[in-house]
């Protein structure tokens, strides 16, 4: 097929899919995507796409397999592949799993704040509580006025039986998120 005709056919694949989303036909999109994953096997966009269909239908098992075929079809394209794949996996209790992806997302992408918070409840999940510091910490340091990488750095150093830095960060917390705050009080019995 000449490549003029490839491309033609690979944009009509590609509005059919668009259109069929705008309207609302997800399952019907995901076939669309599948047909084009029969001629282009390895398309970064297609099975980005249906990863990300099949994730929205419920179909974490068949998305988590479309993200990983993407990540080692396309390794480098992007950090947000893996920060997806990672998501997917951490998403169905898969840390051991999740924490590589989200490894090699902040890897590509050092400021990619969802990537450090992340891998840190990958590591919390793991017990893996230092590591996890330090994840977060990154994760603060990018996003300082978001409460969620406070709150479980917080709750990380409860767990390691560490009260006066829960209680730095409650103090924290109260300047700009005093309802965080006051449940990191009720939850932990600290006040600051």
């Amino acid at each position: 097929m000449p490549m003029n005709t490839q491309k033609l056919a690979y944009w009509s694949f590609k509005l059919q899919a668009i259109a069929l989303l705008v309207i609302g036909r997800t399952r019907a999109a995901e076939a669309v995507f599948g047909r084009m994953l029969q001629r282009w096997p390895a398309d970064a966009y297609a099975l980005a796409s249906r990863a990300h269909v099949r994730a929205q239908l419920g179909q974490r098992d068949a998305a988590i397999a479309d993200a990983q075929a993407l990540v080692g079809a396309h390794p480098e394209r992007s950090a947000a592949d893996w920060f997806n794949l990672a998501f997917l996996l951490e998403e169905a209790s898969r840390f051991d799993e999740a924490e590589p992806a989200f490894r090699r997302a902040v890897e590509l992408d050092p400021k990619l704040d969802r990537a450090w918070y992340g891998l840190g409840l990958a590591l919390i999940r793991q017990q893996r509580f230092d590591e996890a510091v330090a994840a977060l910490e990154h994760n603060t340091q990018l996003q300082p006025m978001s409460p969620y990488g406070w709150y479980q750095l917080a709750r990380v150093h409860v767990d390691r039986k560490e009260p006066e830095a829960a209680r730095k960060i409650i103090r924290h917390l109260h300047g700009f998120e005093p309802k965080v705050a006051a449940q990191l009080e009720r939850e932990t019995g600290l006040a600051p």
